[in-house]
């Protein structure tokens, strides 16, 4: 055994090792099964994400670091492991029909998700910059990988294209911020970090490595200006992966930035740059500024899309921005309603995305917004669902969404931040008019032509009814989520107040 390894690192690690385990069992089986039985791949994708979430039970409740402090097992590395496996989850149930009518190889196309994964689940309990960046490089090579995996068309591989490209940039950034922090410390380890840095410390280069460090994190979580690849790259990818991609890397991504700003540069908060420029400045004012930033452009840009991908994708781009309210409220309280928001919008997000893989059938790619004309009159459930999900992502009561908007806007008023939480409403309310667009085009049209006929599989069913039934409990009763919220945000540290008000 390694030096400073022990068996319990093992133990504990137990969730990573059986998905690493199951990704290289779905390569196996890829190559002993005969095609015909293909589909039984999904299965066992299926049943490696419930083993992985049966072997996170012992780290419930525990708070410690294994492998000699390079991973962390807490609240909040549970809380997002949690999110990660139920999203892959869906995820793969939404996709054997899609892949047949794409001929796309599921072999791959699983092993890759599992290790995306994986990936997601470093980067939720690393406490070192080394391991942070292991976790994101696999998260990030698989889904390079996946928005490409439809071979022939040339819209996904042109996203693949500009996703690496932009990608391997913000990545280049992110790994010179980290470079000038270990320079400064002479240490990878955030802990460290934090304690060897102090208000004024590193002169202009501190600064300069936290501009880069949120730009880099910023182009993960797509963060305006940091977002351009977002639209392309979601309208490009399989739409399953599209769903993955911005529920899982952007959760995933938001861990990582709790992780390095609030654990890592404590002290750098509200006065780091105070020192270096005699101003009251620090990281809280950089996500001040993303926030209502990215909410603002997210939503104007998403009134005149046509594509239901790009305009889910600038949707998302708003929702970054109500996140970041969350963090820059600041406290336990601010982080948990950051968490609980993640959650819920993994829930409401899958569910539409589910409604347009549905959408794709043979000769149909089912993206746009015309595709949803006459839903209702085929298949009511499926509108009734999506109808639910965009009020849902619109704030609007009782649904999970409002309860998220509610959470996140309220920690950033008794934080004092009032503005920052108007903005946040203004934005929600200019949000309905195209959620509301969507809606109409189910329900009203000119025409009265219907859509052509095509079948739920089981499969998408079973999606579209857990991500309905998440998002209409958590509306009407979310006190188990943020009750797991504030346990999980109260294990990463409590975060002193801005001071920006």
């Amino acid at each position: 055994m390694p030096p400073g390894f022990s068996s319990s690192d093992f133990y504990y690690l137990m969730p990573e090792l059986v998905i690493t385990a199951g990704a290289l069992l779905v390569l196996a089986l890829d190559v002993l099964l005969p095609r015909a039985w293909e589909r039984v791949l999904s299965w066992v994708t299926v049943a490696v994400i419930l083993g992985a979430g049966l072997a996170l039970v012992p780290s419930a409740g525990q708070n410690l670091t294994i492998a000699r402090d390079l991973v962390a097992i807490d609240g909040f590395a549970t809380f997002f492991k949690v999110l990660f496996l139920v999203a892959a989850a869906l995820t793969v149930l939404m996709s054997p029909r899609y892949l047949t009518l794409e001929n796309v190889h599921p072999g791959e196309y699983y092993f890759l998700v599992l290790c995306a994964t994986l990936g997601m689940m470093f980067m939720a309990g690393g406490v070192d910059l080394i391991t942070l960046f292991i976790g994101l490089e696999t998260m990030a090579v698989s889904f390079y990988v996946l928005t490409g995996i439809i071979r022939p068309n040339k819209r996904s591989n042109e996203a693949a294209i500009k996703y690496f490209v932009l990608g391997a940039f913000s990545l280049g950034l992110l790994l010179y911020g980290m470079s000038i922090l270990y320079g400064l410390t002479g240490s990878t380890h955030l802990r460290v970090i934090a304690t060897s840095l102090v208000a004024g410390d590193g002169g202009l280069l501190l600064p300069f490595a936290v501009m880069l460090l949120v730009a880099g994190i910023g182009f993960k979580i797509a963060a305006v200006p940091f977002h351009m690849w977002a639209p392309d790259v979601y309208e490009g990818a399989p739409t399953p992966i599209t769903a993955f991609l911005s529920v899982g890397s952007k959760a995933a991504s938001f861990a990582m930035l709790l992780r390095i700003f609030v654990a890592g540069l404590p002290a750098f908060r509200a006065d780091g740059l105070g020192t270096a420029w005699g101003q009251p400045f620090g990281w809280g004012a950089f996500f001040y500024v993303l926030a209502v930033v990215t909410m603002t452009v997210g939503n104007l840009a998403a009134l005149t899309q046509g594509n239901i991908k790009r305009l889910l994708a600038y949707s998302s781009i708003a929702h970054a921005g109500y996140i970041l309210i969350g963090i820059v409220a600041g406290s336990t309280r601010g982080v948990s309603a950051a968490l609980v928001y993640l959650m819920i919008y993994a829930f409401m997000q899958l569910g539409a995305f589910a409604v347009v893989v549905m959408l794709r059938r043979k000769d149909i790619i089912g993206d746009e917004l015309k595709d949803l004309t006459g839903l209702y009159a085929t298949h009511p459930g499926a509108a009734i669902a999506m109808l639910v999900f965009m009020l849902s992502l619109g704030g609007i009561p009782p649904t999970a969404g409002f309860m998220g908007k509610f959470w996140v806007f309220g920690a950033a008023i008794d934080a004092g931040y009032v503005w920052l939480a108007v903005i946040g409403v203004l934005n929600s309310a200019v949000s309905l008019y195209y959620y509301i667009r969507i809606v109409v085009f189910m329900w009203i049209s000119e025409e009265e032509e219907k859509s052509a006929a095509f079948g739920i599989s089981p499969a998408v069913a079973t999606v579209l009814a857990v991500t309905l039934a998440m998002t209409v409990l958590l509306g009407i009763y979310p006190r188990l989520l943020f009750d797991f919220a504030q346990a999980s945000a109260a294990s990463l540290g409590s975060v002193p107040s801005l001071g920006l008000r």
